[in-house]
This record gives C-alpha cells, structure tokens and sequence, in this order.
C-alpha cells in the first residue's frame, strides 16, 4: 500500500537547505580543542565504504533482496551522516589543509574538489527524496529517480575518497 509522500515533502526540503546552510556556518566557527584522532583519514574511509554499500545495494535489488537493499541503503544513509558529523568536527576544530601540488594535477585537484563540493549538496534532495519513495512503497517514482541519485551519490563518495587521497601528503 502506497503511502503519501506529500508529508515528507516539507522535511525534504529543510533538510536540503539546512543541511548545507549548517555546514557553511560551521565552517567559520574554530572551537580550541584537540580531537583525540586525526579524522580525514576516517572519514576518507566512511566515504570509500559508503561508495561500497551503494554498489552492493544496487546488486541486491537487482537481484531481488530487497530486505537486503533497504538496509544497504539505511546502512549507506547512515554512514553519510557519520561522515558529515566528522567532517564538521575536525572542519571546527582543525585549519583547513591547503593543496600543495603544482601545474595540471592542481587544476585536476581543484576539478574534482568543487565538483564534488557541488554535488554533494546537490545530491541532498535527490537521497532524501529517493529514500521516501522507497519507504512509502512508491516503487515506479523509487527507480525512476534513484537512476540519478546512485551515481551522483556514488560520485560523491568515490571523489570523495580522491580528494583525500590528493590533499594528504600535505596535512
């Protein structure tokens, strides 16, 4: 049985604006701590096994586990809120890193940066929207839109990882 989906449509969109909005104010407050871990690395990794699970959910449903792939995709959502939650933490905590390398592999860097800077706020409503539509059992909307929504996602997590990769010889 379908339910309406019109309910979560008003928390879609705090979520999209509030979300992005909360980071960048963030980003301005430096709170004097010291975290007990250096966190890029661990938050590198939730990225690369977000990237995992999304793949792995998109093999369960098309093989028809589909108890499997909510949970994946439950897996995957929380996972991404860890990662924000521990980005925003060392972000508050630590001055950002500055990318040292020169000529193309600093246009390639800066390339992947903004793009996934851009499209993981981007990707926001498409996550929220394509979850409610498989929780309220709007299956047809559900495929239609989470054809856009994994591999933005995917995207996301993927050049997340990459971005790590290139900045960490400089921490």
């Amino acid at each position: 049985m379908k339910t309406d989906t019109k309910k979560y449509n008003k928390w879609i969109v705090i979520l999209s604006i509030a979300i992005p909005l909360v980071v960048a104010i963030l980003f301005g407050v430096k709170i004097d701590a010291q975290l007990p871990v250096f966190l890029p690395p661990i938050y590198a990794t939730i990225n690369a096994i977000t990237a995992l699970i999304l793949v792995i959910a998109v093999w369960a449903i098309k093989n028809k586990k589909i108890k499997l792939h909510e949970n994946l995709m439950k897996t995957a959502i929380g996972f991404s809120a860890l990662f924000l939650i521990l980005y925003v933490a060392y972000h508050t905590t630590s001055d950002s890193t500055k990318f040292g390398g020169e000529g193309s592999i600093k246009y390639i860097y800066y390339v992947i940066l903004i793009s996934h800077i851009l499209l993981s706020i981007a990707v926001i409503p498409f996550v929220l929207i394509t979850f409610v539509r498989g929780i309220t059992n709007n299956i047809e909307l559900h495929k239609k839109i989470a054809r856009i929504t994994f591999p933005l996602w995917f995207y996301v997590a993927v050049s997340g990882v990459i971005v790590y990769l290139m900045i960490s010889p400089y921490y």
